[in-house]
Order: C-alpha cells, then sequence, then structure tokens
C-alpha cells in the first residue's frame, strides 16, 4: 500500500478559492478505481506557514500510483491545481 499526500498553498488563499479547489480535488472521489481512500482537508488555522489545503490518498502499489497519476479525472485536477496553485509539495511512501 502507497500513501501518497499533496499539500497546496493557492495563490489566491480566500476562503472561496480554497472551497472551489477543495471541491474540485473531492470530485475524484469514486472516479479513479485505483484510489482506495481520498481525503481532502482546508486548513483552519490560516498561519503564514500553513498551507491551504492537504490531499492525502492510498493505493494499493506503485503501478497504481502511476495509473492514477494518469488517469484522465486526475488529469483534470491536476489542470485546475496548476492555475490556482502558488506552491505544492508531496510525499509518497509504503504502509
Amino acid at each position: 500500500m502507497i500513501k501518497h499526500i499533496v499539500f497546496f498553498k493557492l495563490k489566491d488563499r480566500s476562503e472561496e478559492s480554497v472551497a472551489a479547489t477543495v471541491a474540485v480535488l473531492r470530485n475524484m472521489e469514486g472516479e479513479i478505481p485505483q484510489l482506495l481512500s481520498i481525503e481532502v482537508g482546508a486548513d483552519v488555522l490560516h498561519s503564514e506557514r500553513s498551507f491551504d489545503i492537504a490531499l492525502v490518498t492510498v493505493v494499493a502499489s506503485l503501478e497504481d500510483l502511476q495509473a492514477y497519476q494518469v488517469h484522465p479525472a486526475h488529469k483534470e485536477v491536476i489542470a485546475h491545481i496548476n492555475e490556482v496553485k502558488d506552491v505544492s509539495f508531496s510525499v509518497d511512501y509504503e504502509l
């Protein structure tokens, strides 16, 4: 099992902008068969060092992670994220 975690800091950190991107990320649920679980959360502290959104997904294998990365629903999300993000960081590790 692989856990894939991504943190996003948006260019527009307003509540509306964050909520719109959270919705885009949550729309992957049920659309990508390789995703065993998906969690999306918006930051509640809003400190200068905070990221705006966290995405946590779990897949069964590295092969499934690769399939997730090229899935059309994920590519749509990437297109949105590339427009709205200031910066993002990720980590992938075995469970």
